[in-house]
């Protein structure tokens, strides 16, 4: 049974809330003002917050500029319950992080819609990122195989310069590719000529093999971000190899399914996220590439154009949010250059 807390000053309207949602068969506790939600909130650890925005104490935007700060808190689904509809208090709601908004007086399928709603995204998102975190492992796992390295060390490597393509899109798939050292990124173009970086790929990455295996054309390009050293394994080698090693082709038929779950947690954060995210996101897949073992300040060499297609925004917005990254000491940046300094802050930047 899935917990709701509602936080609502108006005693009547709380007990009509918490009648209809414990009708529709969910667990609910409510308190009276901002301070004791927060206390009922830590308590219960519930899986929805609906909190009325005016409110004695502490109020609404309060109660959740106070749950986003916590990594135990800021993920839990929150609605705003509001009699205020101006427009300016929609968006300061939503730039610290709310889920959505029901103006009262709603009507009974309108809230637990809305509740339904989030809670599904929720679980969603959630099974998105166990799933992604299983794939990060199994990218970590292929790059082990013997046999798989033995065939690395059986063909020669080539050194593309920077801004090189590997391949384009519409070429016919060759080869696999082990990227040794260095980083490519995988990009589309849109209609309007605009680039969305796909994938980062660093060093002991394979990459190319979706197509290889689909047996389609590329659908996308892949080009070098700095010198890098490319070994290429014919096709008919790594089928080869698929065929008589049940590990290795369980293990790419596992990362193909998890390209698929990999898109579709992008999808989720381009949706959701503010754009601020967005490129804090972006920066720490960049620095989790080049960052080695025990290394906590990286330095990535990436254009601001480069970091804009990651995020799917304009190349001004993303220099105006590295820039008031660098005033927070979480980067410095000169030129093409840009050195994290706090990536735990950095990963935990939420709005």
């Amino acid at each position: 049974m899935k917990k709701i807390v509602v936080i609502e000053d108006n005693a009547e309207m709380c007990e009509n809330i918490k009648e209809l949602l414990e009708l529709s068969n969910y667990s609910v506790r409510t308190a009276k003002d901002g301070i004791e939600g927060l206390q009922l909130i830590e308590h219960v650890k519930p899986d929805l917050v609906l909190c009325d925005i005016m409110m004695p104490e502490l109020d609404g935007y309060g109660v959740l500029s106070y749950l986003s700060k916590y990594p135990d808190t800021r993920g839990i689904p929150f609605i705003f319950l509001t009699a205020k509809s101006e427009k300016n208090d929609f968006r300061k709601g939503m730039s610290l992080g709310a889920d959505d908004y029901i103006s009262k007086p709603f009507q009974q399928k309108e809230l637990l819609d809305a509740i339904s709603t989030r809670l599904m995204k929720k679980a969603q998102l959630e099974e998105i990122i166990h799933s992604s975190n299983q794939l990060s492992e199994l990218k970590k796992t292929i790059s082990g195989f013997s046999e798989l390295k033995k065939l690395v060390e059986n063909f020669e490597t080539k050194i593309l310069e920077k801004r090189e393509y590997v391949y384009k899109k519409g070429d016919v798939p060759e080869f696999l590719y082990f990227l040794e050292s260095g980083h490519v990124r995988s990009f589309r173009v849109s209609e309007e000529d605009k680039e969305l970086v796909t994938e980062i790929h660093g060093s002991n990455h394979f990459f190319g093999y979706t197509e290889l295996l689909s047996g389609d054309n590329y659908s996308e390009y892949s080009m070098t971000l700095e010198k890098s050293k490319i070994t290429c394994i014919p096709k008919s080698d790594f089928e080869n190899l698929l065929m008589q090693d049940r590990d290795v082709s369980n293990t790419f038929i596992k990362l193909l399914a998890g390209n698929v779950i990999e898109r579709e947690k992008k999808l989720v954060t381009l949706a959701y996220n503010t754009v601020r995210k967005r490129v804090a996101d972006s920066l720490i897949k960049l620095y989790e590439n080049y960052k080695f073992d025990s290394e906590d300040v990286v330095e990535i060499k990436v254009s601001r154009d480069e970091i804009a297609s990651m995020v799917g925004t304009a190349t001004a917005s993303v220099i105006r949010i590295l820039s008031e990254f660098k005033d927070d000491g979480l980067i410095l940046s000169k030129g093409a250059t840009i050195t994290i300094l706090n990536a735990e802050k950095l990963r935990n930047n939420h709005y």
